[in-house]
């Protein structure tokens, strides 16, 4: 499905697999460049930890028996579309832990990855508070083009983090993204696993 039937805006002949996205952050950073238009070099500092980050949790990450069974479970095919920039720390985070379940998926789930900045028409359609932020996963029926949901852009308890520093600060926004990756490194993706393993329950 070279374009999904039901939005218009999805143009996947712009989208990476995640070997792709993989490949583009790499050869990016070896020029001293990150995605988007935004070159400035701490977020090209911010590329170069999240590229450590994503290969640690490709590595790293065992997938949950409820997402193997959810994923046995799961009696249609569906396509992931996600918006995600490489400077985000969140998708990278994310991204790897998504791109294992389609991969597990024995290809009923087919991942495709649309970088936010070159798709704000259709990141303004799935905006979280108000933000465009990232990542965020539109789940779409992969036959009849259907929109069955969405996740994002990050596990509920790491949500819960950004609206409370949001509503009172405390420290320096530096400090509070260092707090929220040592949130991601004590819950090792279990969060993230539990949430999309209900999510393939709903959309199969």
């Amino acid at each position: 499905m070279q374009q999904s039937a039901k939005h218009p805006l999805i143009n996947l002949e712009q989208a990476f697999t995640y070997p792709e996205y993989e490949a583009l952050i790499d050869r990016l950073l070896a020029e001293n460049k990150t995605t988007g238009p935004d070159q400035d070099p701490k977020m090209v500092s911010y590329t170069q930890l999240n590229q450590v980050r994503m290969v640690r949790v490709a590595r790293t990450t065992v997938l949950l028996p409820e997402v193997q069974q959810a994923l046995a479970d799961l009696t249609r095919s569906l396509q992931w579309v996600v918006l995600t920039e490489a400077w985000c720390g969140d998708a990278a985070q994310n991204v790897p832990i998504l791109a294992k379940v389609a991969n597990a998926s024995a290809g009923k789930i087919e991942l495709k990855l649309l970088l936010r900045d070159e798709n704000l028409d259709l990141m303004d359609q799935y905006l979280t508070n108000g933000t465009r932020s990232i990542p965020k996963l539109i789940c779409f029926d992969a036959v009849s083009g259907e929109e069955l949901g969405t996740w994002g852009p990050r596990p509920d308890a790491a949500q819960a983090l950004f609206q409370a520093f949001k509503e009172n600060p405390t420290g320096t926004k530096k400090e509070f993204i260092q707090n929220v990756q040592l949130w991601y490194a004590k819950d090792k993706t279990i969060s993230m696993q539990q949430e999309i393993a209900q999510l393939l329950k709903n959309w199969r």
